[in-house]
């Protein structure tokens, strides 16, 4: 269907009706960015991508809002889709990271613990009510319609709350540190876990089913992103034991694992990028403007992220240069990536009207 044919009124539902689930990514890439400025010593830059964070997560919730009132049916179809239902984790993930973003640049503690709450209570309903959703489904998908880097995302909402439970205890008293520390590392040990049961699925379609161009979406970056988010939770664990003796007798385990996640993620990077490039050259109309895109922006600013705060954790100073490489590669793709966005969203605007 033709927008340059459609009424101005018809326009505003068809897109509304087609709206991703996933669009939260567009705020965990801006998070993610706003968390590398910080780590990079550009602390103003990070401010600036926290408040542009909160647009972006105001703008995609309202627009959320609209859909779930507007077309329920849609929503529905999105919530009993295994291409699609994963994506609603974003919301789990862009709000924690948005509060993992605000304690890290210091502000005051209530808000972040507020975002971190909130982040925590759609955790349990976003995972379990797209899981069991998608368990009763009668009409199930083959697994190499169904499965792709996108449900990778249940180890990076998992794995965000980690992050800003550990954020929040650091700015409380004993009692309550010590029970967010261990609620953060039984949601590290967790993610861990749901990354083995979900990439042995993803690795197996990737190397026994056909891949063409279409199929292979951007969000596969995301079998880095999970680890690198992992990497980073181990790291603030490691850096947080010397105010908890719960975490200080898990230490060799918390490097172990920190080291291991970070080394996986490492290894995905060739393999996704000469993927890209193949994907790129076999169909140019791929470099169009998608929600994916954000997919390859996040992991990007969440492994420098991770390799900086592994490298302050394990005394690994060398591993910095790899860090600010990554801060630059990330934030170039999220510039593009931006540009996409603005040119999808001006463009139906200068179409002629019928």
């Amino acid at each position: 269907m033709n927008a340059a044919v459609l009424p101005p009124d018809r326009m505003g539902a068809l897109r509304i009706a087609e709206l991703s689930p996933a669009n939260f990514a567009i705020v965990m890439a801006v998070g993610i960015l706003g968390v590398d400025c910080r780590q990079q010593g550009h602390e103003r830059f990070g401010q600036a991508m926290l408040a542009l964070a909160f647009v972006a997560w105001a703008v995609v919730a309202a627009l959320g809002i609209a859909k779930a009132v507007r077309h329920p049916s849609h929503v529905l179809a999105d919530l009993r889709s295994h291409a699609r239902a994963p994506g609603f984790l974003t919301l789990v993930a862009g709000t924690s990271i948005l509060g993992s973003l605000w304690l890290s640049l210091g502000l005051p503690p209530q808000a972040g613990a507020w975002l971190g709450g909130l982040a925590a209570v759609l955790w349990v309903a976003v995972t379990y009510g797209v899981l069991i959703v998608l368990t009763l489904e009668s009409d199930k998908p083959p697994l190499a319609e169904a499965i792709s880097g996108t449900w990778l995302l249940i180890v990076v909402a998992t794995q965000s709350i980690a992050i800003v439970a550990v954020l929040v205890g650091a700015g409380l008293a004993p009692p309550a540190r010590l029970a967010l520390n261990f609620a953060a590392t039984a949601m590290w040990l967790c993610g861990g876990m749901l990354y083995v049961w979900v990439i042995a699925l993803i690795f197996y379609r990737c190397a026994f089913f056909r891949m063409s161009p279409r199929d292979l979406a951007p969000t596969y970056w995301i079998n880095m992103g999970a680890m690198a988010i992992s990497a980073l939770a181990g790291a603030l664990l490691v850096v947080h034991t010397a105010g908890a003796p719960f975490l200080a007798g898990l230490l060799p385990l918390l490097r172990g694992g920190t080291v291991l996640y970070w080394a996986v993620g490492t290894w995905w990077i060739p393999f996704m990028a000469a993927l890209t490039a193949w994907r790129a050259w076999r169909d140019r109309q791929s470099l169009r403007y998608e929600v994916g895109y954000w997919g390859i922006v996040f992991p990007l600013g969440m492994y420098s992220a991770a390799t900086h705060e592994m490298a302050a954790a394990l005394e690994l100073d060398f591993l910095q240069p790899v860090a600010r490489a990554f801060f630059l590669l990330a934030l170039a793709v999220g510039m593009l990536t931006a540009a996409g966005l603005l040119r999808r969203v001006v463009r139906p605007r200068l179409q002629p009207r019928a």
